[in-house]
């Protein structure tokens, strides 16, 4: 990496977001922290208290007959939300198209994702499922994306969400550190075993932090009484088995590993 690339990682740790700041506990609940809605005075003052951006990774895609199908941006953005508001920053609109598996289905057209599940019996198209883009083009968006917050001045970007996309976003981290000059923060593999956002597919984890962050969204009424009956494209611990509570220890966990991360690469005290 060029000195000069080094130098303003430092300047970034030491004197871009000032002092060491002691990190908060709990979040501030009225502090804005969209990119979207901050005027030019409150953007300049968050950007240079803690030149961080928060990336959402998300899709429009069926979750059950019992969450709505913007889920993944959801979650990730109310994570990064709650992060911003204990840690600094400003967190990014959610992109709402990701890459994901896919092959022909019987016919013609095309599968995606969960319309070929363990769950998904027979396999077919879900009802609004509107997301997939080639990886390539995926790659692409996340580059001009970042290319942009480097032009507004952040210096550090984390970025979760969808799981396709949150691979694709990890395991090019080393790559894109190097041609932005940004430092930048996933769900790493080192992390993975510990992380508790969005691991599995509308089951009781996303079922859980979606009760949390919204739950007059969430309808589990939508599923059979029938502990027998499998809820359709569904992956992972019963759905019917989840709680507030139990979404709100899943965020806290994640949150805490966001913390270590930004302590560990020198962004806060």
């Amino acid at each position: 990496m060029p000195k000069a690339d080094r130098r303003s990682r430092r300047t970034f740790i030491t004197a871009a977001s000032g002092a060491s700041v002691s990190l908060s506990s709990a979040a501030e609940p009225d502090v804005k922290v969209l990119y979207a809605e901050l005027l030019p005075h409150e953007f300049r003052k968050r950007l240079g208290a803690r030149p961080i951006a928060y990336l959402p990774l998300g899709t429009l895609e069926w979750h059950g007959e019992h969450l709505p199908l913007g889920s993944d941006a959801i979650q990730s953005e109310g994570l990064m939300i709650e992060c911003a508001r204990r840690f600094g920053g400003i967190v990014m609109p959610p992109i709402h198209l990701g890459p994901d598996r896919g092959r022909p289905a019987p016919g013609g057209g095309m599968l995606y994702g969960m319309d070929y599940a363990d769950s998904t019996r027979p396999p077919r198209q879900l009802d609004g499922s509107c997301y997939w883009i080639p990886k390539g083009l995926h790659l692409q968006i996340v580059d001009a994306i970042l290319e942009q917050l480097k032009r507004a001045g952040f210096r550090a970007v984390f970025a979760d969400g969808h799981g396709p996309s949150r691979w694709s976003w990890a395991e090019n981290l080393e790559e894109r550190e190097a041609r932005y000059g940004l430092k930048l923060f996933g769900v790493t593999r080192d992390i993975a075993s510990q992380w508790k956002s969005q691991v599995d597919h509308a089951a009781r984890n996303e079922t859980s932090l979606m009760m949390h962050f919204r739950p007059h969204l969430v309808d589990l009424s939508q599923l059979s009484p029938d502990r027998s009956v499998a809820p359709v494209g569904v992956g992972g611990q019963d759905p019917r088995d989840a709680g507030a509570a139990y979404g709100r220890e899943c965020l806290e966990a994640s949150i805490e590993l966001v913390r270590r991360m930004f302590v560990k690469a020198g962004l806060l005290a």
